[in-house]
């Protein structure tokens, strides 16, 4: 990631390499280079989403994009895309380190075309948006954080 104006060195430049063990279960590493950080990524999904029920997965990694080194996360969220839309809303209760209390994140994505994703998410205190270009082997996305850092973000698939 990099971000336009942003003073903060640590959530510059971050990587995660995640490995699927089993179609529930990746796990993985984030490393920030900035302050030579490597911290486990865990991310286990409960249900898939169906035609009835919505996706519930648990996860844990750093914490807020903008949180001190050494502080995670340990999420559960809840998503469901809404029937007859382009539209898929999601809830989730994660504990924060940093914060040392629990917050509420939540967001929505509408698909805008099939390559075109728009994402806003609340990570339980700021707000972020997300314009993604999406293909098979991959994405890359416009970041605005807080609503005034400009980023980039960009996915492979081995």
């Amino acid at each position: 990631m990099r971000w336009a104006g942003l003073r903060e060195e640590r959530p510059r430049w971050r990587f995660n390499a995640a490995y699927g063990v089993t179609d529930r279960l990746l796990v993985g590493l984030e490393f920030n280079p900035v302050v030579e950080e490597l911290v486990p990524t865990l991310n286990y999904t409960f249900q898939f989403e169906d035609e009835r029920r919505p996706m519930v997965n648990f996860g844990t990694s750093s914490d807020r994009i903008f949180s001190p080194e050494g502080t995670r996360s340990y999420f559960l969220t809840v998503g469901k895309r809404v029937h007859g839309t382009n539209l898929a809303p999601y809830v989730s209760v994660s504990w924060s380190e940093w914060e040392d209390k629990f917050l509420y994140p939540f967001g929505i994505n509408a698909s805008l075309a099939p390559a075109w994703d728009l994402m806003m998410q609340n990570d339980g205190v700021h707000t972020h948006w997300l314009l993604t270009y999406k293909q098979s082997n991959g994405n890359l996305s416009l970041m605005l954080v807080k609503g005034r850092y400009w980023g980039t973000s960009w996915g492979m698939k081995f």
